[in-house]
Formats: structure tokens, sequence, C-alpha cells
């Protein structure tokens, strides 16, 4: 039996359970380590059961808080890759960058609030090394229609 993590603990603590890290739909890996650096291919935001959170357009289908919401799933399975990869989550040294793609009309400008629903997660699970830099970018589509996707770029401890 394996013992759970500190940050799985944390995260279990706010009634989040991780899935298992989904295998990629086309030619990519869910993930690349090199050196203490693991870069994490862009999740969508779907459930524990393979679901999409939100379809649609951010300012015509999905609301802002919708949105959020889809970003912290996208951020629940880019931990699930991380643990995948690094094999414990409290091998985790820092989030180093998180890029966010929200499917959104031309005119949304809320783009980086519905962002947060990832950052606040990363903090949550990693305190003040969760703190990470940022870009988030509207784009027209996304695959499935999903409403948001998110990459990451991680420090991991210990060798690769």
């Amino acid at each position: 039996m394996s013992e759970t993590s500190v940050v799985e603990s944390r995260l279990r603590e706010a009634g989040i359970v991780l899935p298992g890290a989904a295998a990629p739909v086309a030619n990519y890996v869910g993930a690349v380590r090199s050196g203490r650096s693991l870069t994490v291919s862009g999740q969508l935001c779907l459930d524990g059961e393979g679901r999409l959170v939100a379809r649609g357009r951010l300012g015509e289908h999905i609301s802002p808080q919708e949105g959020r919401e889809a970003a912290k799933a996208c951020a629940i399975n880019l931990l699930a890759q991380v643990k995948h990869a690094a094999g414990s989550l409290d091998r985790v040294v820092r989030v180093v960058r998180l890029g966010g793609f929200i499917n959104a009309v031309p005119d949304f400008v809320d783009l980086p609030a519905v962002m947060n629903g990832a950052s606040d997660l990363m903090v949550l699970a990693f305190g003040d090394a969760g703190r990470h830099a940022r870009s988030t970018i509207g784009v027209a589509s996304l695959p499935l229609g999903a409403a948001v996707e998110v990459e990451g770029l991680f420090e991991v401890d210990g060798d690769a």
C-alpha cells in the first residue's frame, strides 16, 4: 500500500481526489522530464469520468464562474500527469509556469479571472511554491469543444 503524499492529503482536505493520468489522444506524451524540469502537455477540463466540465465558448455558452471551474479541472488533470511522471506530488519543488487557453468570443476580456481557477489550485496544493509565471490566451476553439486547456512547467527534485 502506497503512502499518500502531503500534497495529496492537502487536496483531499479540499475535497479533491486526483484521477489517473489521461492517455494522450494523438502523437505526443503527457509529460516530458529533462533534468529537474517537467513539462506537462495541455490538459482539457475533463472530470474524473473523462467528461468535459465545460464545452463551448466563454462569453457565449459558458459563464466566467463555469470557466474558473473548468480551469480548476484542467489543473487537477495537470497534477495527475505530474504524479504519474514524478511518482509523487511531494517531489514538486516549484510550479514554474502555467499556460492557459480559453475558448472565448473575441470580446471576452475576463480571461485572467477564468485562469485563476488553475492558479488558485496550484497555490492550494503547494503553498508559495505553487505561485508561478503565467500566460492566458483567448482562442477560437479547443479540442473536443472544451472551454479551457492548461499546460504547465514544474521543477521536481531527484533524478530523471
